[in-house]
């Protein structure tokens, strides 16, 4: 699963008690690039394969979150319809720690303080594995995507 020099975030004991197998991938981090770009860079991997976590708050069933390849950027009607919202925008920085546990840059779609609808680009399925952010900033989870859906329960879309 890991290598020992690695400190394993909660997300990954998450999915450890899980049994869901990942490898923790540790990458450079630029504080002025935060950018999936430059995860990509750091991983020698294609963009379309490192995916960003996105919160939103649709209008009316509050907090729900997007995955989506790096190179995408979300579509706020496409994202509100699969939400079950009539509108969506996505939360502004200064909420995302109280809301999710996590900072800009080491957003997880795991282990967020509490469960959130979640939806992951059906591009995702095209692979053995995708990049996902491992909680904290500088360190990825390379999952397969099938697995990490079945475990959060995540949604696929566009429907």
């Amino acid at each position: 699963m890991t290598s020992t020099n690695i400190q394993k975030t909660n997300a990954a004991r998450l999915l450890d008690a899980a049994g869901v197998n990942y490898e923790l991938v540790p990458y450079e981090v630029d504080e002025n690039n935060l950018a999936a770009d430059h995860v990509a860079e750091q991983l020698d991997e294609p963009i379309e394969q490192v995916f960003k976590t996105l919160v939103l708050r649709g209008d009316r069933n509050g907090l729900f979150v997007c995955v989506m390849p790096g190179d995408m950027e979300v579509d706020l009607k496409v994202a509100a319809r699969i939400s079950g919202n009539k509108s969506a925008a996505m939360i502004h920085m200064k909420e995302l720690l109280p809301e999710t546990g996590y900072i800009r840059g080491g957003c997880s779609p795991i282990g967020m303080k509490k469960p959130l609808p979640t939806f992951i680009f059906e591009s995702a399925l095209l692979y053995d594995y995708i990049y996902i952010s491992a909680g904290v900033r500088g360190l990825q989870f390379k999952i397969n995507p099938q697995s990490l859906i079945d475990y959060i329960g995540a949604g696929i879309y566009p429907l």
